[in-house]
């Protein structure tokens, strides 16, 4: 198991750690609100993960290749979502309006992976690389390899969101909590066009 991990880890590093709609999503929220306030969208986000990627494992995939329709679906759903997030970062802060920017919440963060069918084709190519091991009972590597998966992501994400939230210290010091609104709200708006697009 130590060297599907090791193996797994350096598959997934550019993928995890390179710049995408969920480490955006975290850098922004965590410029915008600071680390802490993530933790529930991140949650959210990982305990969805987890799931996912274990139904995915035990095969769940097959179902949704049999309606290839749905893979469309969540992603215009998922970008649609993101993007009314956007908008509310956006809103926060207008003259003409009370509404105040909101961090994500858990929710938010299960929303962002469970529609989001890039995350699922990711998962599916993982398996095909690292599950392919003599021995008809697997259950226990698909959990590891979940696992590792799941945790691998969360690092990633926290990196992320820490570096946000300095970026975010600097936009408070110079007392510009509305541009930084407008900032982050333009930036999930790019994650969610890009969602749709990619």
């Amino acid at each position: 198991m130590t060297q599907t991990a090791i193996a797994l880890f350096l598959f997934l590093l550019p993928l995890a750690y390179s710049p995408g709609p969920g480490n955006l999503f975290f850098a922004a929220n965590g410029a915008r609100f600071g680390v802490r306030a993530t933790l529930p969208a991140s949650l959210g986000y990982h305990v969805a993960t987890w799931l996912v990627t274990a139904a995915i494992g035990f095969g769940a995939l097959r179902a949704l290749d049999a309606a290839p329709t749905m893979f469309s679906v969540l992603k215009v759903a998922g970008a649609l979502y993101v993007l009314w997030i956007a908008v509310g970062l956006l809103r926060a802060g207008r003259h003409d309006t009370s509404e105040e920017a909101q961090p994500a919440l858990f929710r938010d963060g299960a929303m962002l992976l469970l529609l989001n069918p890039k995350a699922y084709v990711i998962i599916a190519l993982m398996f095909t690389q690292f599950l392919d091991v003599p021995g008809p009972d697997k259950t226990l590597l698909v959990l590891g390899i979940t696992t590792l998966f799941t945790l691998n992501n969360l690092i990633a994400f926290t990196i992320w969101t820490i570096m946000g939230a300095q970026l975010g210290v600097l936009f408070a010091r110079a007392g510009s909590a509305r541009a930084m609104n407008i900032g982050f709200g333009l930036i999930l708006g790019a994650v969610a066009l890009w969602m749709l697009l990619a």
